[in-house]
């Protein structure tokens, strides 16, 4: 019942999408992705890492042992004096409380320390036979050096963080994460909200929640995820330098498509050399003269005047900046929700304008 319940609010998504659709106002001619953060029913005071979980656990351990030696001896006194009893007390408040704080925080250190043990498998799983990939034979050289040496760091990452990890765990929404807030320059308890709009009347076409801090490996699943919900592929896609991924670029479910994301962070005069850190490949050369070009500046330009201003009307105009819910699909459904009354605003808005025309 519960999985029902959380799955209307995408159908409402859907069916309010399909409605805009049929008013003209989806062309998929071009789509602009981004993510924002949006805060969790969550407190960053509630999260706590890894070290200070340790510390109490052993706090809480070293007071469940003095509360259950103390009960033993109250119950060793108060056999001797009014005889065994038949049935066993129930346990004090105290020590009630100790044991149910130390079983989360063990709780809390087990998730944790199961994720690190994850990511740590994946950045060591064993390549599959064969060919190599598409963006391996695109990478050669001083490129392939580099890329070797980024794997390398991952791994020693991966490592360390499965020796203690680094994340920390919020004990009111378990599922949010510590997150870095560009817009508010600082750090957030919150989820990462994608949504994937249409040039044409700025109707949000797919609309998911990650609870990855980056969107470097979003690109894919929203390309998937427009494609599923639209039931055709849009023409041109247009995303920041946050999405940048050699390998996703080469990804089969992007043929077709046009592709347009900044492999650079930041604009470069003319002639300003690459900063060390900037990707080099075959792939970030072609993009950067694509971009570089008349007809690369027009399109790509509608990116930001055409998704960024709808997250200004979900978090200015609306005043929605926080999800009411907790837990992570929760907040998903919550999040097709507010994407759907947006789609359903403009809508409106769009008909109104019509019949007074």
């Amino acid at each position: 019942m519960v999985g029902g319940f959380l799955d209307l609010p995408r159908t409402g998504f859907v069916q309010a999408l399909l409605l805009c659709e049929k008013a003209g106002m989806v062309k998929l001619g071009n789509v602009a992705i981004d993510g924002t953060k949006m805060m969790a029913n969550a407190s960053t005071r509630r999260s706590v890492p890894y070290p200070k979980l340790s510390e109490r656990e052993q706090y809480w351990k070293s007071k469940v042992e003095e509360l259950l030696t103390a009960a033993r001896r109250t119950d060793e006194e108060e056999d001797q004096r009014y005889g065994k009893g038949q049935a066993a007390d129930p346990l004090p408040d105290a020590l009630a409380h100790a044991q149910s704080r130390l079983e989360c925080i063990r709780k809390a250190k087990a998730q944790l320390e199961k994720e690190a043990q994850e990511q740590l498998a994946a950045t060591l799983a064993p390549r599959r036979p064969g060919r190599p990939r598409k963006e391996e034979v695109a990478v050669s050289g001083p490129e392939h050096q580099r890329e070797q040496d980024k794997a390398k760091k991952r791994r020693r990452r991966a490592q360390q963080n499965a020796a203690q990890p680094t994340r920390q765990y919020n004990f009111t929404d378990p599922d949010s994460r510590v997150m870095k807030d560009n817009g508010r320059k600082c750090f957030v308890q919150g989820y990462n909200a994608q949504i994937a709009v249409d040039t044409q009347a700025q109707v949000i076409v797919a609309a998911d929640v990650t609870q990855k801090v980056t969107d470097r490996e979003q690109l894919v699943p929203m390309v998937q995820n427009v494609c599923a919900t639209m039931g055709h592929t849009p023409n041109a896609v247009t995303l920041d330098a946050g999405y940048w991924d050699t390998a996703s670029l080469h990804h089969p479910a992007l043929q077709g498509i046009q592709v347009l994301v900044s492999p650079d962070s930041k604009a470069r005069l003319p002639g300003e050399p690459l900063p060390a850190c900037a990707p080099r490949n075959e792939e970030a050369i072609r993009m950067r003269e694509f971009l570089a070009t008349e007809a690369g500046r027009d399109l790509y330009a509608l990116r930001k005047c055409t998704v960024e201003p709808v997250f200004g009307q979900i978090k200015e105009g609306r005043g929605i900046r926080r999800f009411r819910l907790r837990g992570f699909q929760q907040v998903r459904s919550e999040w097709s929700l507010i994407c759907a009354t947006h789609n359903l605003l403009k809508l409106f808005r769009n008909r109104t304008a019509i019949a007074t025309a």
